[in-house]
């Protein structure tokens, strides 16, 4: 499908509109309130800024330490140039392990190289262990938001998945009871794992210890009863001591969910030592390239910042009528209208990045200050300078151009349209109007004031009312 026919299909969805609306308006009111019992928000940020932009600045020392330490601590470390290279590696590993099940935690870096696809295809079988993802997997879905996977899913869809592919469905109608009954459906499996294959919140360079957060504890339940554990990660996941990553998690988990932390913080450092009463026989870190050392040198160096957090789309005026999978690419919202192209190429991916309104929402709450639309706008000029825009685009901005450029004939345009379009107004609202029907198919337009602007500001230097 093309963005248009994607987008189409999501604003013509009451019931995707219904659960977006739930998720992000609770996470946007809940960030508000942390933030009010954390007045250190914004000295907290500015440390979170630096504390990365020091470590991409400085990424090969860290990486070397973080290796050093981690096979130190009788981990083995593999290096992956692209997501092909990675998924290999990772199949690869299971079958030296004679997997035929495997747990796998949530990790959108998993979803970005093909992990899930890689492992059907090799005949390996997937348990998602994530709620979320199990909903995801379920419903032969791909996630549409990188903390909550299966946001365009209401629980209403979920009880009736439920009841329909759970060998144990609950019988109450309430939350307590789905989760029951997914736990009754999943905990057998976790036990019965040859492999677990989790992703990273945080890589600690001077332990060589991986970091995950989870609010389920199914990431703990994944990782320690299989013989083998496997953690992919992107190489800028890094910070380089403890210290630091607990001032990430501050900013992390407050960004996210609006929790103080987490109910689970866990730090893997290698398998299982003797007197350890658990844990995997080998533990193997997958470090993931994938265009990410191409972004220090295209200008999108500030980008490796992002921690994931999803603060981004929770208050992205466009996700919120949209959710995720209109997007197209495996991140969705402002940070996946950045990232994407990167993956896939800007020619695939630039109409998502022109659907941002540029408001600086997105910037506003990050919680390490990434200038998101000024990005945004990079790709902009990059696709215009590539000639990726269609000779429609071009021909419209050569008018506009032609018209802007002469003041006299632009402010009598723009009187003129604004009467014309008040001609169609019914209480405050454009329901239908020749030249904007792709907006009034779904939502009104709001007319326009009696005056334009430049006229309110002309009459208002004069002193007139």
């Amino acid at each position: 499908m093309t963005f248009k026919a994607r987008v189409d299909a999501a604003l013509a969805d009451p019931t995707l509109k219904v659960a977006i609306g739930r998720t992000t308006g609770t996470a946007e009111r809940k960030r508000a309130a942390a933030l009010v019992d954390f007045p250190q928000f914004e000295a907290a940020r500015e440390r979170g800024k630096r504390i990365k932009s020091h470590v991409i600045d400085h990424m090969d020392h860290y990486l070397v330490e973080f290796e050093r330490n981690a096979i130190a601590s009788g981990a083995t470390v593999h290096w992956a140039a692209t997501a092909g290279d990675a998924s290999r590696i990772v199949v690869e590993l299971c079958r030296q392990a004679g997997a035929r099940r495997v747990t796998r935690v949530k990790s959108m870096l998993g979803e970005e190289i093909g992990l899930p696809h890689a492992l059907d295809e090799a005949g390996i079988e997937r348990i998602e262990t994530d709620l979320a993802e199990h909903i995801v997997q379920l419903g032969g879905d791909t996630p549409s938001h990188i903390v909550w996977p299966a946001m365009h899913r209401t629980r209403e869809q979920v009880s009736e998945m439920f009841k329909k592919l759970h060998r144990a469905p609950h019988t109450d109608e309430t939350i307590e009871a789905m989760v029951d009954s997914a736990r009754r459906e999943l905990r057998d499996k976790f036990l019965s794992a040859d492999v677990s294959i989790s992703g990273a919140n945080f890589l600690v360079a001077d332990t060589g210890s991986t970091c995950t957060v989870t609010n389920e504890g199914n990431a703990e339940l994944s990782t320690t009863p299989p013989r083998v554990h496997i953690v992919t990660a992107g190489i800028e996941k890094l910070v380089p001591t403890m210290a630091h990553a607990f001032a990430m998690l501050r900013l992390l988990v407050r960004s996210a969910t609006g929790a103080d932390i987490t109910q689970y913080t866990t730090f893997h450092c290698g398998p299982k030592q003797p007197g350890d009463r658990d844990g995997p026989e080998e533990f193997h870190i997958v470090l993931v390239d994938n265009g990410r050392t191409r972004m220090l040198k295209e200008g999108l160096k500030d980008m490796l910042r992002c921690i994931r957090c999803g603060a981004c789309m929770n208050h992205c005026v466009v996700f919120r009528q949209l959710g995720g999978h209109a997007y197209g690419g495996t991140y969705p919202g402002p940070m996946g209208a950045v990232l994407t192209p990167v993956f896939d190429g800007l020619e695939s991916s630039r109409e998502p990045v022109h659907a941002c309104t540029l408001n600086g929402k997105c910037q506003e709450v990050c919680p390490v200050d990434i200038p998101l639309p000024t990005l945004l706008r990079g790709w902009r000029d990059r696709s215009w300078r590539e000639g990726l825009e269609p000779a429609t685009m071009r021909f419209g901005l050569g008018v506009f151009t032609f018209v802007a450029s002469r003041p006299w004939l632009y402010h009598l345009g723009a009187s003129i349209a604004v009467r014309a379009m008040r001609l169609f107004k019914r209480g405050g609202w454009i329901r239908g109007m020749p030249g904007i029907g792709a907006w009034t198919a779904y939502r009104d337009f709001p007319a326009p004031a009696k005056r334009t602007f430049m006229a309110m500001m002309r009459d208002g230097a004069r002193g007139r009312p």
